[in-house]
């Protein structure tokens, strides 16, 4: 079972970075679907998106000012790991290429991981086992999504870049962890061409009919219902059996921070756990799905000042592509939670 719980790792800080650029739902014409319609059901009115920046891009500007407002020395960053689904590059890593632009030791362990809506949760166990051992003293976990292969834009997606600091503290809380993954709907979500089964060709870039919307096979194509049985599923699940697995009652925490699929899927996930509003804050109204950023861009957004001195317990869920699912049980105290930056 993956079950893994890490101590002596404390959460130091978040930090996002977004585009400037708004672009709203209100007028959009979504073949058989109406704004009003989308934006009832979606939740998201209005997404950020840029076709200059990638990930990359995102997440090092949120670096930067996240580095500077822990006041952290540089060089005393020994580990960097990124989460996208849109490196930017196919090789190399984008990590390493952070490691340079951030001005990092060059002593510094990085690593790309290829993960969508669940990568944020699988990142943090990968840096909180870095760090349990005392080995690496202080990390970054990047991911988020920017610039995509092909320039479309889709009403239900943005992008952000997210970056959590993580570091090394004997007796902080033990950080607990629940993962799953169902390779066999990896077409549930899937950019078909473009990749080494099958690489690009004159096809890829044909606009073909998939459910009413004329998509290339370089653009993202979603098995609707599959993914929202999934969600509405595994996500309730995940969470009650971390809880059940580590002992705790998972309704006595201060926040769930849950992946922001689309406001109908999270409110569903959300009455199945018997969770009050209040203490499930969503962000997709103005951000939409922005994947592996979305849950620490919902701290970021929507709870920067009401949280950051006193010790709060997290459960953070993310879900979707692969199809993967984590849940992270986490608290945290005196941290830091810069400014949303707009590049």
């Amino acid at each position: 079972m993956a079950y893994l719980s890490f101590n002596n790792v404390r959460v130091a800080g978040f930090a996002t970075g977004v585009p400037k650029t708004v672009l709203t739902n209100e007028s959009m014409d979504e073949g058989q679907y109406s704004a009003s319609s989308f934006i009832q059901s979606t939740g998201v009115k209005n997404h950020r998106v840029s076709e200059e920046y990638t990930a990359g891009d995102l997440c090092y500007a949120a670096a930067e000012q996240l580095i500077a407002d822990l006041g952290w020395d540089k060089k005393e960053i020994e580990a960097l790991i990124f989460v996208s689904q849109h490196a930017d590059y196919i090789l190399p890593a984008t990590a390493c290429i952070l490691q340079d632009r951030l001005g990092l030791s060059k002593e510094c362990y990085t690593a790309d991981l290829s993960l969508g809506c669940s990568g944020w949760v699988y990142g943090m166990s990968t840096v909180a086992g870095l760090l349990a051992s005392g080995g690496v003293k202080k990390a970054l976990l990047m991911s988020g999504d920017g610039k995509r292969r092909i320039n479309y834009v889709d009403p239900l997606f943005g992008h952000a870049g997210a970056v959590t600091a993580l570091e090394y503290q004997e007796g902080a809380p033990a950080m607990q962890f629940y993962f799953g993954t169902d390779g066999s709907g990896f077409d549930a979500l899937i950019i078909p061409d473009g990749g080494a089964r099958n690489q690009f060709s004159d096809q890829s870039f044909v606009p073909e009919d998939v459910d009413g919307h004329m998509l290339t096979r370089l653009q993202s194509r979603m098995k609707g219902m599959d993914v929202f049985a999934f969600g509405i599923s595994w996500g309730p699940k995940s969470v009650k059996r971390l809880a059940e697995h580590f002992g705790f009652d998972y309704q006595d925490q201060d926040y769930y921070i849950f992946h922001q699929a689309n406001l109908l899927m999270n409110e569903k996930i959300r009455t199945k756990l018997k969770l009050p509003a209040e203490k499930v804050p969503y962000c997709l109204q103005d951000f939409g799905n922005t994947a592996s950023a979305s849950i620490p861009l919902t701290i970021v957004s929507q709870l920067r000042g009401q949280f950051e001195e006193r010790r709060t317990k997290f459960i953070g869920c993310g879900f979707g592509v692969g199809l993967s699912w984590g849940a992270v049980h986490f608290e945290t105290e005196n941290i830091v939670v810069s400014k949303l930056v707009e590049i």
